[in-house]
């Protein structure tokens, strides 16, 4: 059985694969639903973020409801945002629908912030 491939090495000076990936999440914490004002990482909208040995970031994301208004644009920004990253060679968002987003999924953050508390 072969090994799997280690994954490239950063090119000098670049950070590395995980230090891109929490980049993406805090840069993900600066973007807000337009209609609740918590951001989309606190509000349970991201399910992942995956960095490749290659740099590619790949989100996979959910909205509130598949008639969500931010469905055309919250996406798109998402993607610009992370493949802003120092060191992210491209970004993908998919959008998920299943899971389907429920307030269950929001951080203790959100909840507090919505007045939710448990």
């Amino acid at each position: 059985m072969q090994e799997p491939a280690a994954p490239a090495p950063a090119p000098s000076g670049a950070p590395s694969l995980e230090t891109i990936k929490q980049q993406v999440i805090d840069v993900l914490h600066t973007l807000y639903d337009p209609e609740i004002p918590v951001n989309i990482y606190d509000l349970g909208l991201i399910y992942a973020v995956e960095v490749s040995p290659e740099r590619a970031v790949h989100v996979r994301m959910t909205l509130t409801s598949p008639g969500c208004p931010a469905a055309t644009t919250l996406p798109p920004l998402v993607e610009s945002k992370a493949r802003g990253v120092p060191g992210a060679a491209s970004a993908k968002v998919e959008v998920v629908w299943d899971p389907p987003w429920k307030p269950e999924l929001m951080s203790e953050v959100a909840k507090v912030a919505l007045g939710m508390n448990i």
